[in-house]
């Protein structure tokens, strides 16, 4: 129940910035047209097919937990944070990108922008930031799930935390889920 309650919170913590983006991208809607154009939508597809797959292997790891394949989960658990911190490698060279153009927070080039186009960044940088690092906070826990699923801690019987572990990444994954389209796709 705590896990549910956590989320719930987190759902609010999130929406309110989606809400935030809306109202912006209404006000600014050119501007962020403008913006947009800046993202690379190839880098952004694959992170999005990374963190689905993630989603797939983590679901798979519990599941082959419920049966008692030990081996078999912690391959998917292992999988599941590799492709993490892939997703992080590849948000790593993406902001790499902005910044070699000059485009970070408070930046003369970033401030010669209109408007509307420092809220985008803005936004850009702030929500896949955090996002971001709710990647690596799942990594890490998924890493802990590793390690307890190894000593069998976790096993056939006693795997409530990595469901837990499982529902929070799956949050994580609903969230690019969205983050993906208003900064990649909805030009």
């Amino acid at each position: 129940m705590g896990m549910w309650f956590f989320l719930f919170t987190e759902i609010l913590f999130f929406g309110g910035m989606f809400l935030l983006y809306s109202i912006f991208r209404y006000n600014y809607a050119q501007d962020f047209h403008a913006a947009a154009a800046e993202e690379n939508i190839i880098l952004g597809t694959i992170n999005t097919v990374v963190l689905l797959t993630s989603s797939f292997t983590i679901a798979l790891s519990i599941a082959t937990m419920k049966r008692g394949e030990k081996i078999s989960s912690i391959i998917l658990q292992l999988a599941t944070i590799l492709m993490g911190v892939a997703f992080l490698v590849i948000k790593y060279f993406e902001w790499t990108a902005k910044i070699n153009l000059g485009i970070y927070p408070d930046s003369p080039v970033l401030l010669a922008l209109s408007q509307g186009e420092i809220l985008f960044f803005g936004l850009y940088y702030v929500m896949t930031g955090l996002h971001g690092l709710h990647v690596l906070i799942g990594v890490v826990v998924i890493s802990f799930m590793l390690y307890f699923t190894r000593r069998e801690t976790i096993n056939r019987k006693e795997y409530a935390r990595l469901e837990n572990t499982g529902l929070y990444w799956h949050f994580v994954d609903i969230v690019w889920i969205y983050l993906y389209p208003l900064f990649y796709l909805i030009t």
